[in-house]
């Protein structure tokens, strides 16, 4: 039996966009399922909003999304990172670099006082990332 943990990143009318942007980036496979696929919704403003998305990467990365209904609070995604580590520098500086763009830079990918390089970004979707390349600390 397999269990896995994965972000799931909530959106408002934008989730689409973003997880194409998100493919783009991190590459992989991508599936989105609208609100009207599933009959989801009588709101028809809603139907072509995502209700899942679901990309899987040759890495075995499992990120999903959705639009936030019309009818719920949306709240962005305040207090919440997905976090990037390893060691394949060239990798990593590619996702850095790709998710950085239009983005905002909290700090820097660069050397860290625990000997990795690392960086924190809020790409331009509202979402968190923090990259980590090399020891971590632990």
């Amino acid at each position: 039996m397999t269990v896995r943990l994965n972000p799931y990143l909530n959106f408002r009318d934008d989730a689409r966009e973003a997880m194409t942007f998100y493919q783009s980036v991190l590459g992989g496979e991508l599936n989105i399922n609208t609100f009207g696929d599933f009959h989801a919704s009588e709101d028809p403003a809603e139907l072509d909003k995502v209700m899942h998305a679901h990309l899987v990467t040759a890495e075995g990365f499992d990120l999903m999304g959705a639009d936030t209904p019309n009818a719920m609070e949306f709240n962005g995604q305040a207090g919440v990172a997905v976090s990037l580590s390893g060691d394949d520098e060239e990798k990593l500086t590619g996702w850095w670099e790709g998710l950085s763009e239009g983005g905002t830079i909290v700090m820097p990918f660069a050397e860290a006082p625990w000997g990795a390089k690392f960086g924190m970004v809020i790409d331009r979707f509202g979402t968190s990332w923090l990259v980590n390349c090399g020891d971590e600390a632990g």
